[in-house]
């Protein structure tokens, strides 16, 4: 598969009281978000909490999603870092049976230049055959990939789209402008998803999307079809939720949604904390 547009969901990592890894939880919340439509299941992003989730531990995750999936949808993996060599060695000796693309986030903490992000993706192009969706957060990363610089790395023949979590119109909408017809551009904000693709993108990576997939799913696919009445009326239904949920760091409010749904528990590993009081009573005022 090399078509990722539509409505894929960043999934969360549900943990056991005693921090161990919740398959039953897991295996809940890859129905859940089957049945409410996903386009395709995103295992070990950030959202999933795989900085502190051990190789044999990202490896159980994904055995146990392609478990429950069967086949029924598309898997992307996140392999990703700041250490080109070890991404390298990762993608070229991890077992990637089943897994139809890679998710890629620019590398963090050194803030390269643009050569050397280029070069960065450059070596994971040349180290898979999967396609790969390369990920622009610069909150996280602490640097930015430039519109120029992504469209250069859009020209390797396996990096087949880019989830763009800048936040910036202007380097989205310079992408969509100068891009490749078989060059997807994704939105990395939920709330910027509805008008993102009214200005040409293809989709959406949700993090909202893991507690309520029927909802996202129809706003995406409104959109995508140039229904903007019923694409409004939902992103404006979810509008709150998109806001409150990121209010306290991410993955805290989408998994105190799970936890509230009967989805999963809302356990974490640290750094990562519960939400505070405030967060919380935001989040019970938006649920749907």
């Amino acid at each position: 598969m090399r078509d990722f547009r539509g409505f894929g969901v960043a999934m969360v990592t549900p943990f056991t009281a005693d921090g161990k890894i919740d398959l039953e939880g897991l295996e809940k919340l890859t129905n859940h978000l089957i049945d409410g439509g996903v386009n395709y299941l995103v295992v070990m992003g950030t959202t999933g909490e795989n900085p502190t989730l051990s190789g044999e531990e990202q490896q159980l995750v994904l055995q146990k999603v392609k478990e429950v999936n069967a086949g029924r949808r598309p898997i992307v993996f996140g392999i990703g870092g700041n250490d080109t060599a070890a991404v390298v060695h990762r993608l070229k000796t991890e077992n990637l049976e089943g897994v139809d693309g890679i998710l890629s986030v620019s590398p963090y903490y050194n803030k390269p230049s643009q050569e050397g992000i280029y070069q960065h993706f450059k070596a994971v192009n040349d180290a898979t055959p999967l396609p790969v969706i390369m990920y622009n957060v610069p909150g996280r990363t602490g640097s930015t990939v430039s519109a120029e610089t992504t469209l250069r790395i859009a020209a390797l023949p396996n990096i087949v789209a880019t989830k763009e979590a800048t936040g910036s119109f202007d380097i989205c909408m310079d992408i969509v402008m100068d891009k490749s017809e078989d060059f997807d551009v994704l939105s990395g904000e939920d709330a910027l998803t509805m008008p993102f693709i009214a200005a040409g993108m293809q989709g959406v990576i949700s993090v909202v999307g893991n507690a309520y997939p029927k909802e996202f799913s129809q706003m995406v696919n409104y959109a995508l079809d140039g229904d903007f009445k019923n694409a409004k009326h939902l992103h404006y239904k979810l509008l709150p939720m998109m806001k409150a949920i990121f209010m306290d760091g991410n993955p805290g409010g989408i998994k105190y949604v799970l936890a509230k749904l009967g989805i999963c528990g809302n356990h974490f590993r640290l750094p990562v904390a519960p939400v505070n009081d405030a967060t919380a009573k935001a989040l019970d005022e938006a649920m749907l």
